[in-house]
């Protein structure tokens, strides 16, 4: 029987591509990273909630050295752009830039399917997001799926079942599959709920609001 993982931030991508393929895939465990990001404790706990939910494994991963390697503004003390900060994508993406996150990321989920003969390991690299970084298009997940023919015995493959899709797409599918929206959380920040004003927050609120809804705006953002 297939079995699958999943890369698990408990933000909107990755809830989503949980919520769409899990019976699909028979995705079973959850990895979430702590690298020092202002907002891991919350990471951490909002992906626990969702594994709870869909009764599936939780692996939190500390990668404590990431964060002395990098000045973004995700771990040190420098605010995360915000308001007329955004108008820049160039700009904005330099100042929450982990370096070879994402890779570093699949690598690690590569060897827990080469371990644990898990067959396909899911990302929420999405579209919208591929524009700024380039990390989340389909031509890195490509190049990593290649590297794995070389690097695993198993062989997994690495799905983004929302590579081709924007916010406002990610949301709409969400809704109509009835995905429990109320679990998500993509603040940038340290603090309880939604802020608002970083990017994270702006793409999902704008996305919600452009599928007329109410009901999650309402409960995210207030």
């Amino acid at each position: 029987m297939t079995k699958s993982l999943i890369l698990l931030s408990g933000g909107l991508d990755s809830l989503v591509s949980l919520g769409l393929k899990r019976e699909e895939y028979n995705i079973t465990a959850a990895l979430t990273f702590d690298y020092g990001q202002k907002s891991a404790a919350q990471e951490v706990e909002t992906s626990k909630k969702i594994c709870d939910y869909y009764n599936m494994e939780h692996i939190v991963i500390a990668l404590d050295w990431l964060k002395n390697i990098t000045k973004t503004s995700l771990v040190s003390s420098d605010s995360v752009p915000v308001g007329a900060e955004l108008d820049s994508p160039s700009d904005s993406a330099k100042k929450v830039w982990v370096p070879n996150r994402n890779g570093l990321f699949l690598n690690i989920a590569g060897s827990y399917a080469d371990s644990y003969g898990f067959e396909y390991i899911f990302i929420g690299a999405n579209r919208e997001e591929a524009e700024t970084f380039p990390d989340n298009t389909a031509e890195f997940i490509d190049a990593v799926n290649n590297e794995f023919l070389y690097s695993t015995m198993v062989h997994p493959k690495i799905v983004a079942p929302l590579i081709n899709f924007n916010k406002n797409d990610i949301v709409k599918r969400a809704l109509e599959a009835g995905i429990p929206l109320e679990f998500t959380r993509s603040c940038y920040k340290n603090a309880n709920g939604h802020c608002g004003e970083c990017e994270s927050c702006i793409r999902l609120m704008n996305a919600l609001k452009a599928n007329n809804d109410t009901k999650y705006t309402k409960l995210l953002f207030g």
